[in-house]
């Protein structure tokens, strides 16, 4: 199963894809239950782990659509709102994931820098 996993992993998919696949397809209901360890874990040990967390990628791309929304519609209240309520969750991530050195202590986050990352 861990062969599985990273073969996903090189093939693009995030943690969450991978663990629908294996339940769905390979009616695997839980990789902890099976194998004792996490996806995460899994990667981690083969060193094919996302660089930075997936909760993390996800808010950045979504704050970069914001972004691209609000430059075309600026007067748009509600996604300014939106964009800052999803920049202040980045935030907190940041600082739990700079507290438990997932992320390097001098890493930023900025809307420039996280289209850079995620795309």
């Amino acid at each position: 199963m861990e062969k599985e996993i990273i073969k996903m992993s090189s093939e693009g998919l995030s943690t969450s894809q991978i663990g629908i696949v294996l339940r769905d397809t390979h009616a695997v209901p839980s990789v902890k239950l099976a194998t004792g360890k996490s996806i995460l874990k899994i990667l981690q040990e083969n060193k094919a782990s996302p660089s930075l967390p997936e909760d993390l990628t996800n808010l950045m791309r979504k704050a970069v659509r914001l972004g691209e929304h609000l430059k075309v519609n600026n007067k748009d209240n509600h996604n300014t709102r939106a964009l800052r309520l999803t920049e202040a969750k980045i935030l907190r991530l940041v600082k739990y994931y700079r507290s438990n050195n997932v992320i390097p202590s001098d890493w930023k986050y900025s809307l420039a820098n996280a289209k850079l990352l995620v795309g």
